[in-house]
């Protein structure tokens, strides 16, 4: 099976019992983001609303089930379309301006922005899925999210793929995708079946040949990126066979958050009864009993139970006290 065939996104439809609303939310450029909300009928300060940042173009209808987990615990939750994906695509892509960057300082901020008007004085946490780790750390406004749970989030920068694959990985990916951008103005990811249509400037950040944040200007330290606006307890998850994931992918990540408690959770697996769970599917809901919980605790505590499966790698860096 081919680990990065958009067939194991999850096509989630809402169950009728749900409480999702559908949104639009201008970003500061006044580009308009579609999305949703699943809100309890009764505010509570002490109820935490969870932003849940998608992968590169895949649409937010995917983490549609896991945000009515989310919901059925607790937590106000918002799921969001970046700027050309989804809901938030408003026609061709040919030609269309998006960037890594526009998704999280514009199409993120935005949205955290929104959480902090329509659910004021609760906590704001963030789930990022791939990209979406990456987005949660380049909004103006970081500084207000308490928790963070990313999954396999990371540069997509080659060096770190996987050994076994890594070749056809830069193929596919960093040769194939941009000499098709190239050709056709945007990515044709859904025809292709890799993604959904991915806009010029998005596929430039993926391929480049650097992580994106590290071409910075010379002299400019990690602490000056937003990442460093980030004061979060932030949890890691990372699976065996992602070929993204790696453990220097996951942890060149977790760098750049450096004023923030970082946890690497790493599974297998064979520690949930699987042969395979890869890049896509850890928010399938086939795996609501075995996986979900994980990221529930961190949300719900800001630790990991006792008795939660996986390993956490040594970081390669120092973890700040927290104040």
């Amino acid at each position: 099976m081919n680990l990065n065939d958009a067939s194991l996104i999850e096509r989630a439809t809402t169950p009728r019992n749900s409480q999702r609303e559908s949104f639009k939310e201008s970003a500061a450029d006044g580009y308009p983001l579609a999305g949703s909300t699943w809100r309890h009928p009764r505010t509570d300060l002490e109820r935490p609303v969870v932003i849940i940042n998608a992968a590169t173009s895949v649409r937010c209808r995917h983490y549609s089930r896991f945000a009515d987990y989310l919901f059925a615990n607790g937590f106000d939750v918002i799921t969001y379309d970046y700027r050309g994906i989804g809901e938030s695509r408003l026609g061709s892509l040919r030609g269309f301006k998006a960037s890594w960057s526009d998704w999280g300082t514009r199409d993120f901020e935005a949205i955290l922005r929104r959480a902090q008007r329509e659910f004021p004085g609760q906590p704001i946490d963030v789930v990022g899925h791939s990209f979406g780790g990456c987005a949660a750390g380049l909004a103006a406004s970081g500084a207000v999210i308490r928790r963070i749970v990313t999954v396999g989030a990371q540069f997509a920068y080659w060096r770190d793929y996987a050994a076994a694959g890594r070749w056809q990985m830069f193929a596919k990916w960093h040769v194939v995708m941009p000499l098709v951008t190239a050709l056709c103005g945007y990515f044709p990811g859904k025809r292709l079946g890799w993604l959904e249509d991915t806009p010029a400037g998005v596929v430039r950040d993926w391929s480049t040949p650097t992580p994106r944040y590290e071409t910075r200007p010379s002299g400019r330290a990690l602490a000056d990126l937003p990442f460093s606006r980030v004061k979060a307890q932030i949890l890691a998850i990372s699976i065996t066979d992602d070929p993204f994931g790696t453990v220097p992918a996951i942890e060149r990540l977790l760098g750049y958050f450096a004023n923030s408690e970082r946890t690497h959770l790493r599974i297998a697996p064979q520690d949930i009864g699987e042969k395979q769970v890869g890049h896509f599917a850890f928010f399938r809901s086939e795996y609501q009993d075995r996986l979900w919980p994980i990221a529930l605790a961190w949300l719900q505590n800001g630790q990991l139970a006792p008795d939660t499966l996986g390993i956490s790698p040594n970081l390669r860096f120092n973890t700040p006290p927290r104040s």
